[in-house]
């Protein structure tokens, strides 16, 4: 049976995983280390995360190790249970239940876990990404001619991208828009800090727009591990008040459109994220 993963945060409790009895000798940091060694040969992990048991249990350590793939997950609870693996006595191992009555709505990844979601069942060179074009839609050079005893609103840096991503193997394209704006003051801030948080405003509008037409695709993992591309209509997922308000945006504006090649860097931190609500299932 085929299964799909999509380029959003994985919170289904079938693609987590409970990892508890683990050692209290090594710190925190090793044990991170040694469970992404050992989990990610099944699939590639979206998250690690290592906590101290609580103060009426035994001194040691428990994880919650998160797929993007249920399969993947599937897999490494059944090779991993009351396996010793990194340490001297064997670990349990469970998929994570949920509580029924808990719910989530799913996260889109940023442009940085997309690229990596990507490059795992594509390949680096199975996708690229095309800048079609990035404008700058702010107006602080009109406000600048104003009247300097006239007290100026709030300024800030706007600027839109358009681009696409392309699967040359799957014969699919797929576009992705982003809207960045930036509160700025010009005068206290300086000339270089201005001109920072200008190209650091650029590549938040890039990596939005990425992490936009990320969202219109899913990844179809067959059986026999061969991967498909299902396209996902744009109207799904972009507010249609969105885009009739940056069509206006564009259409007023009277800045040139500028090119940027492939070469633009990626730099999104990650979301920050509470953990969702487990149990430990019981055992046998």
């Amino acid at each position: 049976m085929a299964e799909l993963v999509p380029f959003a945060v994985p919170i289904e409790s079938d693609k987590t995983l409970l990892v508890w009895e683990l050692s209290s000798g090594p710190t925190a940091e090793a044990l991170h280390h040694s469970l992404f060694t050992a989990f990610s040969q099944f699939g590639l992990l979206y998250s690690v995360r290592v906590f101290p048991n609580a103060a009426v249990a035994r001194p040691g350590f428990y994880a919650v190790i998160k797929f993007y793939s249920a399969r993947a997950a599937r897999r490494a609870q059944k090779a991993c249970d009351r396996k010793q693996l990194f340490q001297k006595s064997p670990v349990k191992v469970r998929l994570g239940t949920r509580h029924k009555a808990v719910q989530h709505q799913a996260l889109a990844l940023n442009s940085s876990r997309c690229q990596e979601l990507a490059n795992y069942y594509f390949g680096f060179n199975g996708w690229s990404k095309r800048i079609i074009k990035l404008q700058e839609l702010s107006d602080l050079e009109e406000r600048e001619n104003e009247d300097s005893m006239v007290p100026l609103p709030k300024q800030s840096l706007k600027f839109f991208c358009a681009l696409e991503v392309m699967l040359p193997a799957y014969d699919c394209s797929s576009p992705g828009i982003g809207l960045v704006e930036e509160p700025v003051d010009k005068v206290e801030e300086g000339p270089l800090s201005f001109l920072m948080k200008r190209k650091t405003a650029q590549k938040l509008a890039i990596q939005k727009a990425l992490s936009d037409a990320f969202q219109k695709l899913l990844i179809v993992v067959l059986e026999s591990g061969k991967t498909a591309v299902e396209y996902r209509p744009s109207e799904d997922i972009i507010d249609v008040r969105c885009e009739e308000e940056l069509h206006g945006l564009i259409q007023v504006h009277c800045s040139p459109w500028k090119q940027y090649g492939q070469e633009e860097e990626e730099y999104l931190s990650d979301f920050s994220l509470e953990e969702e609500e487990f149990r430990l299932p019981e055992l046998d």
